[in-house]
């Protein structure tokens, strides 16, 4: 009879440890979890009236819920181009305005962007991305762990995707009329960190040796990006 080769104790230790790492890693590295039940519809108390804390939102009890809970309109009203530098506004279909979303793994976003206006490039952590243009003309693009960069062209009824986690754009080409797109993201809760103002506006502020020494670029020239970026 063949006889089996019987491993090192510390081989031994060392696959069982990277054996539980992948199994812990995986079991991390997911999205939202899945609803054990039809519906939880959030419970809009405000924080200092809630009893229960958890991550995400309460449910309501669900004899209180009704056909209104899985409704909003907030995705049919134009939002403001003009707030901010960038002349772009995002408005959220989120359990805030649509209670009904909590627990289903999914936010809804309406993108208005200004004539050349540019959703700089950002990052959604804990979400994919897929967004279609329904008004105008838009460049989009991500770019990849290798810094490769995707970008496309969309047209009204174009789609593009954005994967979890890596910075992407959306700029509108044409400089006479606004463009507007919908994205659906594949967390009820992505987050969202534009790199820009997490870089030259976090609070407290990085240090300029750091941020000269990673764009290569003067104290002024750090001085200069903040204030245009109002940090």
């Amino acid at each position: 009879m063949r006889k089996t080769k019987s491993l090192h104790p510390s081989t031994l230790v060392i696959k069982t440890s990277l054996s539980l790492f992948f199994a812990l890693f995986l079991g991390l590295a997911r999205p939202d979890p899945d609803p054990l039940q039809d519906y939880c519809v959030a419970d809009q108390k405000p924080p200092q009236a809630q009893s229960v804390f958890i991550n995400g939102a309460a449910c309501i009890n669900p004899k209180l819920v009704v056909p209104s809970h899985f409704a909003t309109s907030a995705l049919g009203k134009p939002g403001n181009t003009r707030a901010n530098a960038f002349r772009f506004n995002v408005t959220l279909a989120s359990i805030a305005n649509l209670p009904g979303l909590n627990t289903m793994g999914l936010t809804m976003a309406r993108v208005d962007i200004g004539p050349n206006g540019l959703v700089p490039p950002h990052a959604h952590p804990r979400a994919s991305e897929v967004t279609i243009c329904l008004k105008g003309s838009l460049l989009v693009g991500f770019v990849d762990t290798t810094n490769k960069l995707f970008t496309q062209q969309l047209r009204a009824g174009d789609s593009f995707v954005f994967p979890k986690g890596l910075i992407h754009f959306l700029y509108n080409l044409d400089s006479g009329s606004e463009a507007l797109a919908i994205s659906g993201l594949s967390s009820q809760n992505p987050g969202a960190q534009i790199a820009s103002l997490a870089t030259f506006t976090s609070k407290p502020l990085l240090p300029d040796v750091v941020l000269e020494k990673a764009f290569q670029i003067t104290g002024q020239d750090v001085m200069r990006i903040r204030k245009n970026l109002g940090g």
